[in-house]
């Protein structure tokens, strides 16, 4: 009696164990698996220029990239960006970051910009970009997005809506913002003022009459 109840004690240990390790195993999987964030697969630009110290942060993670010189915590040319992305400088780093639409981003000393939106389809009728600067200089050129689409740029004190021109962005560690519009190459923002028309010549006939009526 004794060895059935022991028998029948290791066999209900087996059965539990046995359905307990696909759950483990399971569980373990999925454990081993990236966390996704809310970042596209689909990359939207790509590091064009770096210098100094520079991170890109992904939704989700924090990335630290491989520099140029093999440092890390720098951020290599070629890097690819993703929607979510944060983009910080330190205060020796700059870099330019080209997006898929032909917009073009240069980013100066201590910045931080977020890539909050972007959605872009060269055939696509509804296409919009926000990003959000917190801090630093940008300067950047607006691609098709601005021109065809939705494109704009929120800072602590607007959000900017972007039709094409070339901003310059100042963003002071208080909150501040000073906004300038840029020249584009090829393009005055000088107006020439048309050529004055020439006076009309004058009368020479007033004259011939009061030399006539002098004599009177």
């Amino acid at each position: 009696m004794c060895t059935r109840a022991i028998t029948a004690l290791v066999a209900g240990f087996v059965l539990a164990l046995s359905s307990f390790l696909p759950s483990a195993a399971r569980a373990q999987t999925e454990s081993a698996k990236p966390a996704v964030g809310s970042s596209s697969s689909k990359p939207i630009g790509k590091v064009v220029a770096a210098t100094g110290s520079v991170t890109i942060e992904h939704a989700g993670a924090v990335v630290v990239q491989a520099g140029v010189s093999g440092e890390p915590g720098r951020t290599n040319i070629g890097d690819l960006v993703y929607l979510g992305d944060v983009v910080r400088t330190g205060a020796d780093g700059r870099v330019g970051i080209n997006f898929s639409d032909g917009t073009s981003f240069n980013l100066s000393s201590n910045a931080h910009m977020a890539l909050d939106q972007y959605v872009y389809d060269p055939d696509g009728k509804s296409n919009s970009t926000l990003f959000n600067l917190t801090r630093g200089t940008f300067t950047f050129v607006a691609g098709s997005i601005a021109r065809t689409g939705d494109m704009k740029v929120d800072t602590p004190v607007a959000t900017m809506g972007i039709r094409g021109t070339t901003p310059h962005i100042e963003i002071s560690d208080d909150g501040t913002a000073k906004f300038a519009t840029l020249i584009e190459e090829g393009k005055s923002s000088i107006l020439k003022k048309p050529a004055a028309a020439a006076p009309p010549p004058p009368d020479r006939g007033i004259n011939r009459k009061l030399n006539i009526c002098r004599g009177c």
